[in-house]
């Protein structure tokens, strides 16, 4: 079916876009994101935006949450905070769902908050979708290879910082070596 697909795309001359895919590079492994950019155009220039920026690398998960999901991308090894970019327009009513292995933004309980924090999830987290009229957490790609990398992540025993506030923190940092766009 793709084959036709892709055949009368070029018989009309239209084009044929394929998906933005992002690999990650941790010291636990490997993992690819494949980005809704028809879907999420908002989350996923944004995300790129720090991938290309390459402010991404030396980030940590410094969130864990076995059963729930893993957020990582705002601060180093050391805890502290990365700089970000303006915040961005919350795209949760988009219809992609947090779903096991997607990926959302992070946010404050202000919706348009978002700016360079991500999370990815273990499992079906519908109480994270936008619901009657309340704004959920935008969903702008997915793991579609290496989730046993994200899986990972959980075997790492976690610790609350208290002087940061934090809890979930693993004890050994996960941290991002490299990030590129590979598609």
């Amino acid at each position: 079916m793709h084959r036709y697909l892709l055949a009368f795309c070029l018989l009309l001359a239209l084009p044929v876009t394929a998906a933005t895919q992002v690999l990650v590079t941790t010291n636990l492994g490997e993992f690819t994101i494949q980005l809704n950019e028809g879907k999420a155009p908002i989350s996923s220039e944004n995300f790129l935006r720090y991938v290309e920026d390459g402010s991404y690398v030396d980030t940590i998960f410094h969130r864990v949450i076995p059963g729930f999901m893993a957020q990582g991308g705002g601060f180093d090894q050391e805890m502290k905070r990365r700089d970000s970019y303006a915040p961005i327009k919350n795209e949760s009513t988009n219809g992609l769902e947090n779903n096991r292995a997607t990926v959302a933004m992070a946010r404050t309980q202000n919706p348009d908050s978002a700016t360079r924090q991500f999370y990815i999830n273990y499992q079906n987290n519908s109480f994270l979708n936008a619901q009657g009229g309340r704004a959920g957490y935008a969903v702008f790609g997915e793991v579609v290879k290496g989730f046993s990398t994200i899986e990972k992540m959980t075997d790492i025993p976690t610790t609350t910082i208290g002087s940061l506030g934090m809890k979930d923190v693993p004890q050994q940092p996960i941290v991002i070596k490299a990030i590129k766009i590979i598609k």
